[in-house]
């Protein structure tokens, strides 16, 4: 992606938009706009001209926040981060103290999420396709996203007593991804969507040795 600088609006443009929204609130309504366009529509597709109307804020007020159209992105995918991870969190905490339930609970409620009508799939997957420079820092912010989740699976594979930790991490990794790639290939809702949780109770329970998952 190119960095999109932001300039100054016209005087005349500033004085058009000056009912809008401007202050402190303005980086509340840009992000909230780019959240909702950019996982919609793509981050290379959308302008910030289109960030900007859909926010209800002026050119001046994005400047000020924001100096560029990669900056945006960043802060854009670091409010995903946050929200991705707490749904995470929250689907473990429905088992405290009983890691192997906690696993196989995020699979159940992933397969709810992504069987919502208008799912794009993962925001991080989606920004990495669009970039092909992996040391870009969008891609680098994609990157330490899916670590994170990678070690937080360990950590619970490895509270689980697996016999192989990292074998069972990687392998619900790789299913997780799978859940993502198929609501858009497949479509939201899909039979392989709906068998991930199945798939992910097989692979705790023979990596646990358990006859069952939960």
């Amino acid at each position: 992606m190119s960095a999109e600088t932001l300039k100054p609006a016209p005087a005349r443009a500033r004085r058009a938009r000056g009912a809008q929204t401007a202050g402190p609130q303005a980086q509340q309504h840009l992000l909230r706009a780019a959240s909702e366009l950019f996982y919609r529509e793509g981050v290379r597709s959308v302008g910030v001209d289109a960030v900007v109307e859909r926010a209800g804020v002026n050119k001046m007020s994005l400047y000020r926040q924001f100096s560029s159209k990669d900056e945006l992105v960043m802060a854009y995918l670091e409010q995903k981060d946050e929200q991705f991870f707490g749904y995470v969190e929250k689907s473990f905490a429905k088992h405290p103290g009983e890691p192997a339930k906690q696993l196989q609970q995020y699979f159940d409620d992933l397969a709810v999420r992504a069987s919502v009508d208008d799912y794009r799939g993962c925001p991080f997957v989606n920004v990495s396709v669009e970039f092909s420079d992996t040391a870009h820092p969008a891609r680098q912010f994609v990157f330490r996203n899916k670590q994170r989740l990678l070690a937080r699976l360990l950590e619970l594979s490895t509270a689980a007593g697996a016999g192989d930790p990292q074998a069972l991490a990687d392998g619900l990794g790789l299913l997780i991804e799978g859940v993502y790639a198929a609501s858009q290939t497949y479509g939201p809702g899909c039979g392989p969507i709906l068998a991930a949780p199945k798939v992910a109770a097989q692979l705790i329970a023979a990596a646990c040795g358990e006859t069952r998952a939960r």
